[in-house]
């Protein structure tokens, strides 16, 4: 008589290296990823780029007394990275977060996701790390780019700055992470929402047109716009910040850096914890 043994084989959890793999495959699988960023980099740089050329271009018709000041009061780091391209840079990394989670709801990958993954949150985990990390060196090459093609463009006028000078490298820092943040902002805003049109109007609402609402000549509402990652972002690339210049509400340079962290911090939270929830 023959015994029939029954062997009970479990499957080994997913690795969290594996998920991060995963993910990072995933991330570059779609052309249109690559796209954004070259798109995105060409938009931000040329942005910064023709500004400062047409400063350098129109600087022999300003006078003497305009280009001292302009040198000694360091309004090159102005073009280093500027407004305009700061808005573009927060809209495109906000658009881009948003769409790394809502195209798999839209498809209806992230349901395979989690049937061969249950372990929700260490997915979640995994892409906000793969995002975090992709927008982080995204942003550094954009700031970078800027801020080298723009002051040596000045420098032909004896005009620019040198990121040894005060300011400069807090300029490119926070530049550069002014993506990750957005796009952390971005896909915590997905993940709530789970629709692809619906999270990047919701992402332009919050990025960009909250700021225009609350102006700081009110405790209250500077209290609100300076809680804002655009704001914090302003504070840190604007050298020449004086609060002694009649700013009614001044704040710190350190107070900037803790509303990028916890903007940071926040978004990947909600990212992690919320979809768990929702999905169940």
């Amino acid at each position: 008589m023959t015994a029939t043994v029954t062997v009970d084989v479990t499957e080994p959890a997913a690795r969290f290296r594996d998920l991060l793999a995963a993910e990072w495959l995933k991330l570059w699988s779609l052309r249109s990823t690559v796209w954004a960023y070259v798109i995105g980099t060409l938009v931000v740089v040329g942005f910064n780029v023709g500004a400062t050329y047409d400063r350098y271009r129109y600087w022999t018709a300003r006078n003497v007394a305009d280009r001292a000041d302009f040198i000694a009061d360091g309004i090159a780091h102005q073009y280093a990275y500027t407004t305009n391209a700061g808005t573009i840079m927060m809209l495109a990394a906000g658009a881009i977060g948003a769409v790394a989670i809502t195209g798999e709801y839209g498809t209806g990958l992230i349901r395979t996701t989690f049937a061969a993954v249950p372990a929700r949150r260490s997915v979640m985990a995994a892409k906000v790390g793969v995002l975090t990390l992709v927008m982080t060196g995204y942003g550094a090459v954009v700031a970078a780019l800027s801020f080298w093609l723009s002051q040596a463009i000045l420098a032909r006028r004896d005009a620019g700055v040198s990121i040894g000078d005060p300011g400069s490298l807090r300029l490119v820092v926070a530049s550069a992470l002014l993506a990750p943040v957005c796009g952390l902002a971005g896909m915590a805003i997905g993940v709530l929402l789970r629709h692809g049109g619906a999270a990047i109007v919701t992402v332009v609402v919050v990025l960009l047109v909250v700021p225009l609402v609350f102006a700081d000549d009110r405790h209250w509402a500077a209290v609100v716009d300076h809680a804002l990652p655009s704001s914090a972002w302003m504070r840190l690339v604007d050298v020449r910040y004086d609060p002694g210049t009649g700013i009614p509400f001044p704040w710190t340079v350190g107070g900037a850096w803790t509303v990028f962290a916890l903007w940071a911090l926040g978004a990947a939270a909600v990212a992690v914890f919320a979809a768990p929830r929702r999905d169940q």
